[in-house]
């Protein structure tokens, strides 16, 4: 049975993009109000509109759509995801690449929460069904380190210490070319990609986000970075440093060369969380956790080291 709302543009989004806009309105996410305009679910004083219309004050908009199905954690153990830590609020995980973190519409393979699942964890009933305990994300393509609440208090606990900015974030990443300065800061807002719902970009309209990186070392064909992440954006890294012209090797969705990510036997973008701290959500006490390189991305350094590609 299809949902229908018949509401008018408040004052404050006037302007705004209808996908945008109206994610805010319905609660719904901006790629779902983009297929439902794409469908022709939208109709704005009696005209069908388009994800990228602007919305005026006061005019009356009609969205129906198809309500999805409930996204579900299916239980299902994951080879090479393993359990760095584990206690009563909460487990750090090293992620490997492949695993989404919650199961979302459109995903079917293997989720963090799916694999705790499946290891008799039991997480925090805190947050959405299918994101219950989770604090931060990492990419699909990204491996590393993650930390899931099992407790309510360190669920809210650790939301709160993401959200103020307290979390120590460092990614190791392998970027194309040689960033210059080769230490710096890029301070740049991010938001949905104008021509794709799957991207993101600098923006003007997006929401502001800082990266901090240092140069680690120089090969011929690229650059071994650090990175802190003050924000937490979607796909941060990778749009930041595809923005100075230099993107992750490995990563074609942003610029990345497939013949090199080819040569380096990748089939991913070279971005690792490879350490992460933050207070004890009980005691305060400042917890560090640290992943080495898995086995694709140690290999692919060691030919760009050896100037092999």
């Amino acid at each position: 049975m299809s949902e229908s709302r018949t509401l008018p543009v408040p004052e404050g989004l006037d302007g705004a993009r209808v996908d945008a806009g109206l994610a805010k309105l319905l609660g719904l996410s901006r790629t779902a109000v983009a297929e439902i305009a794409a469908d022709g679910g939208v109709v704005v004083d009696g005209r069908p509109a388009a994800k990228s219309d602007r919305l005026v004050a006061g005019t009356l908009v009609e969205v129906t759509w198809q309500p999805a199905a409930p996204v579900k954690v299916v239980p299902i153990e994951v080879p090479g995801l393993r359990v760095v830590h584990d206690e009563p609020g909460f487990v750090v995980i090293d992620k490997p690449v492949g695993v989404a973190a919650h199961p979302s519409v459109g995903w079917e393979g293997p989720t963090v929460l799916g694999a705790l699942a499946a290891g008799g964890f039991r997480i925090s009933t805190s947050g959405a069904a299918e994101r219950q305990g989770i604090v931060h994300r990492l990419d699909v393509g990204t491996s590393g380190l993650m930390v899931v609440a099992k407790s309510e208090g360190a669920y809210a606990a650790l939301k709160r210490a993401f959200h103020d900015r307290e979390v120590g974030k460092v990614y190791h990443a392998a970027v194309q070319g040689h960033p210059d300065p080769l230490r710096g800061t890029i301070d740049a807002p991010i938001g949905r990609h104008p021509g794709s719902q799957w991207k993101f970009a600098v923006t003007a309209e997006g929401k502001p986000s800082v990266t901090h990186y240092e140069t680690l070392e120089a090969f011929r064909r690229g650059s071994l970075l650090e990175v802190h992440l003050e924000t937490g954006r979607t796909h941060q890294i990778r749009v930041h440093m595809a923005a100075q012209r230099h993107p992750c090797v490995g990563d074609p969705l942003y610029g990345g060369d497939p013949t090199l990510a080819e040569a380096l036997g990748l089939t991913r973008q070279w971005l690792h969380a490879m350490r992460l701290s933050f207070a004890h959500p009980e005691t305060g006490e400042l917890r560090e956790f640290v992943s080495a390189y898995p086995d694709d991305l140690a290999h692919a350094l060691e030919l760009l080291r050896d100037g092999i590609v």
